[in-house]
């Protein structure tokens, strides 16, 4: 395979609207923590804080997500300085790296994903347990 400098400067778009996406999830989830936090202060509620250990959790995977991100894109210029410098060889191997590396970051995308999807089951579980309560007093 040739590689030139301008393959690796192909994943900056890429790695950047996913490092946009995952800022964007974790300025999300932020917030929820905060209003979670000031609910169970009121309340006590376990559901509350089964939610807030689903979102512990899931903080710690986007700023993994984060990290591997940014390393992708530093490789990726690191590449790209040593192909400018005219070593395809070690160009080559830092390119690869940096694709293992932005795939990492879209597995841990996925782990989260499936996470956030549990933390909705909690919250519709909740609700339905509520509506059953509901129906058994009638």
């Amino acid at each position: 395979m040739e590689i030139t400098i301008t393959t690796p400067a192909l994943l900056f778009p890429a790695i950047s609207l996913l490092l946009l996406a995952f800022t964007n999830r974790f300025i999300a989830l932020a917030s929820l923590v905060r209003n979670l936090k000031e609910q169970y202060v009121r309340t006590h509620s376990t559901l509350l804080m089964s939610q807030i250990s689903n979102l512990r959790e899931r903080l710690i995977l986007i700023r993994n997500m984060q990290t591997l991100g940014i390393s992708s894109m530093f490789v990726c210029v690191l590449c790209m300085f040593v192909l400018f410098a005219g070593e395809l060889t070690i160009g080559k191997y830092l390119f690869a790296f940096s694709l293992v590396l932005l795939m990492a970051s879209l597995a841990l995308s996925i782990r989260e994903i499936q996470i956030s999807v549990n933390a909705l089951k909690i919250e519709l579980s909740d609700m339905e347990d509520r509506e059953n309560q509901k129906l058994q007093e009638r």
